[in-house]
């Protein structure tokens, strides 16, 4: 471990907590591809499944935002250990009470309460990442953090869904999830001996300094527009959990082909964040974000509904273009450097827009569905999605950085 952390020039510390991310976020996400069309089974409309996704994601937004600025207050691992306690008291009562009720009034609080937890655990440690890796490898550790956060929870909790369904089913399926919770928070926090101090102002956890985390926003208009982007960001890949399994059994796709696809997506995606968490660092973070981010997305989002529309279902040639779209996902890893960057001073605030973002993100897919798709559709909900990635590479042109490190960063940049 000594070596590995040694060649790559990141703490020990940081290796322990990115190992047990991974298999927190295994069992956070083995339900995403495959809840919604379970619930539509059962009942529930598509509008009703988007509603409970989208408070999911509110809570997940909060949640989010609270993470910088409780980090830095009471330090990460605090926080982290919070957010665990949460998501196993959200994930108990869902299963064993909000699921067999089919009750949105039970299920939706229930499930937010769930969505309240992870993000607490899961962007607390980015904010440990933030202030324990070196300056120069800032790019690359938290390249490494969305791998290890989207290897969890998109590729493995994917993979392990499409073997352990046709055996355990459903609710056996998402109680087998808190076995992964638990295991990933014992080794990110109570197997990981090293301390992270707090390293925020030292101020008194006060009202004033909690809306830091908003205020900064608008004191530094060009971190409320990374927070936007980063909104943008994962947001259609959250809505295709809605209405994408849906939309791919029609064109003759089994659902355990789409859990593939879907993993495909997710599993390029991580080997990406980890290329472009490295080549950013040397050809520029806006325009990697602006370019392969923003534009790229628009274009695989589109292809993404279209190829298999025309070839049917050619399980090889989607899953090529999920891929593509996935890896166009990870050009946005760079917001993670540049956010900290245009507030030094104040990183858990500026962390913590950011961290809304990816939040909201997980709010704004599913609000998008449930807006869109009875009035224009799959193929118009497609197209808001690829508009949107569009508006995020636009406004990624005034997110200029500070000693033109927006053009080529030269090692010592920041995340």
């Amino acid at each position: 471990m000594k070596s590995l952390t040694n060649r790559i020039g990141l703490p020990p510390k940081l290796m322990m907590g990115y190992a047990g991310l991974v298999v927190f976020m295994m069992g956070e996400g083995l339900e995403q591809g495959w809840l919604s069309p379970f619930l539509i089974s059962g009942g529930l409309s598509i509008q009703q499944s988007a509603l409970l996704f989208s408070v999911y994601g509110i809570a997940a937004a909060l949640a989010a935002w609270l993470s910088g600025v409780l980090s830095e207050m009471f330090g990460a691992q605090r926080v982290m250990t919070a957010g665990v306690i949460i998501f196993i008291i959200g994930s108990v009562f869902f299963i064993s009470v909000g699921l067999p009720s089919h009750n949105l009034f039970v299920m939706i609080p229930t499930y937010a309460l769930r969505g309240f937890g992870y993000p607490l655990f899961a962007y607390s440690f980015l904010v440990w990442v933030a202030y324990e890796a070196p300056t120069e490898k800032l790019g690359s550790a938290v390249g490494i953090f969305w791998f290890c956060y989207s290897g969890g929870l998109n590729v493995l909790g994917a993979l392990y869904s499409s073997i352990a369904l046709p055996y355990l089913g459903e609710m056996k399926t998402l109680w087998s999830a808190l076995v992964f919770v638990v295991v990933g928070a014992m080794i990110a926090i109570f197997l990981n001996r090293e301390k992270v101090a707090k390293k925020g102002t030292g101020e008194r956890p006060t009202m004033a300094y909690l809306l830091k985390g908003i205020t900064i926003a608008f004191e530094k208009p060009k971190i409320g527009m990374g927070g936007i982007v980063r909104t943008i960001n994962t947001s259609a890949a959250y809505g295709f959990t809605v209405f994408m399994p849906l939309f791919f059994m029609e064109i003759g796709f089994t659902r355990g082909e789409w859990l593939q696809i879907y993993a495909c997506l997710w599993s390029v995606n991580i080997i990406f964040n980890l290329l472009f968490g490295v080549i950013s660092d040397r050809l520029g973070w806006r325009n990697t974000v602006m370019w392969f981010g923003g534009m790229g997305c628009a274009t695989f989002t589109v292809l993404f509904y279209y190829v298999p529309l025309w070839s049917g279902a050619n399980f090889l040639l989607t899953m090529l273009i999920a891929g593509c779209f996935g890896a166009c996902l990870a050009a946005y890893v760079p917001l993670s450097a540049i956010m900290p960057t245009l507030a030094p001073e104040n990183k858990g605030a500026a962390m913590s827009i950011l961290n809304l973002g990816a939040g909201l993100s997980t709010f704004l897919g599913p609000a998008v569905v449930g807006i869109f798709i009875g009035s224009l559709g799959t193929v118009g909900v497609i197209w808001v999605f690829a508009g949107l990635y569009v508006f995020s590479a636009f406004l990624m042109k005034f997110v200029t950085l500070p000693k033109n490190q927006d053009l080529v960063v030269p090692a010592g940049s920041v995340d």
